[in-house]
């Protein structure tokens, strides 16, 4: 379960923002988990509320984002969000397709309190 070492790190990123902000605490922690990322959203707020006992989270709420898969074809150009398995473009059929959004798990936001 990859998402232990994920929550670890995101911990250690609030933890050092936070200092290096002065705030006193992190109130509220935003982030964006892509569909193709293999990150499991379940799995991650549990590790996420199990191990923010310490440091700056201990009572931070964790807010998650559902990034949809964005893909651009290179036969036709379209550009629009397909379902998970279905790399197909709606538009002229063809297979040729890139990924531009959906891949990644992105902090978007931190709310800090002084």
């Amino acid at each position: 379960m990859h998402e232990l070492s994920i929550v670890q790190d995101l911990l250690k990123v609030c933890d050092t923002n936070a200092t290096e902000q002065g705030a006193s605490s992190v109130k509220r922690v935003e982030i964006q988990i892509g569909k193709l990322s293999g990150v499991e959203p379940h799995y991650l707020k549990k590790a996420f509320d199990a191990f923010k006992v310490d440091g700056h989270c201990s009572n931070a709420e964790l807010v998650i984002e559902i990034q949809d898969i964005i893909v651009r074809c290179c036969q036709c150009g379209r550009e629009g969000t397909i379902m998970a398995n279905e790399f197909v473009c709606p538009m002229c059929g063809s297979r040729e397709l890139v990924v531009t959004k959906g891949e990644d798990l992105i902090l978007m936001r931190l709310e800090l309190e002084k």
